[in-house]
């Protein structure tokens, strides 16, 4: 078994759980993805499932994706990665859950959009950086405004700020919250009562009806946005100097600034 994600089976394998075991950090890098969509394999074709629960080790979510592997050479397959990934939770035959505590950013954030249901703690904050190392998230701009509408989506993305549960609860974003350290008891209380006696038949075909703009999204926008990153946003010098300057710690050296000096 993988030490960067696992499968557990609770509730007498009628709850799966695919959990990110790379703490405290839980970095959705390249390998981690892997494990993932290797694992929601898996389950694709079980039957009997009443949920699917998405979760992490250690106090955080996920910290996002792996920065190194945003330079040039890399980004490619971490994005084409990334939209497996997220196609293959959209093909899971129950409703998927993610449980969230600590920062869940970037990629981590990407990954849950493909989530039916969003609980998360008070701990909880959701953001989209990217646009502080001069590049954009993808799979966000494709799954956020199905979410949330385009103006709070476009809020997320253009300022790279946080927002703690409380404001995702407000805008959409997540299903429900809970106190710090209550999210495991509050989960179990909620697969017991509006999961657990559901029929999975039903629970498959609900889920796959509710998926079909989501679907649409990452099948057919997401492909586009990800040309647009590669052939477009990676020509320009700020998207490598962002990535570069976070890595070397520093502020970095945008291009019109230079020009206009």
């Amino acid at each position: 078994m993988s030490s960067r994600a696992r499968l557990d089976f609770e509730q007498d394998g009628r709850v799966a759980r695919l959990v990110l075991a790379a703490p405290k950090a839980n970095i959705l890098d390249r390998a981690m993805m892997e494990d993932l969509c290797g694992l929601a394999e898996e389950l694709v074709g079980r039957r009997g499932l009443r949920a699917i629960v998405v979760a992490a080790d250690g106090p955080h979510f996920s910290f996002g994706a792996s920065v190194e592997e945003h330079l040039p050479g890399a980004i490619d397959e971490v994005l084409a990665g990334l939209r497996r990934l997220l196609a293959r939770l959209l093909d899971l035959p129950a409703p998927t859950i993610a449980a969230v505590r600590g920062q869940c950013l970037g990629g981590g954030l990407e990954l849950i959009l493909a989530c039916d249901l969003i609980l998360a703690e008070e701990t909880a904050w959701f953001g989209c950086p990217e646009i502080k190392l001069a590049v954009f998230p993808p799979a966000a701009s494709a799954l956020l405004p199905l979410k949330i509408g385009a103006g709070p989506a476009a809020e997320l993305i253009l300022t790279g700020e946080s927002w703690s549960a409380e404001r995702a609860h407000t805008v959409g974003l997540v299903t429900r919250t809970c106190a710090e350290g209550s999210l495991e008891e509050v989960l179990s209380g909620w697969l017991e009562t509006e999961f657990l006696s559901r029929s999975p038949a039903a629970l498959k075909h609900a889920v796959l009806a509710a998926r079909r703009r989501a679907r649409e999204a990452v099948e057919s926008d997401l492909p586009e946005l990800e040309r647009q990153y590669i052939e477009e946003l990676m020509a320009e010098p700020d998207a490598e100097e962002g990535i570069r300057a976070f890595l070397e710690k520093r502020a970095p050296r945008w291009s019109s600034d230079e020009e206009s000096a």
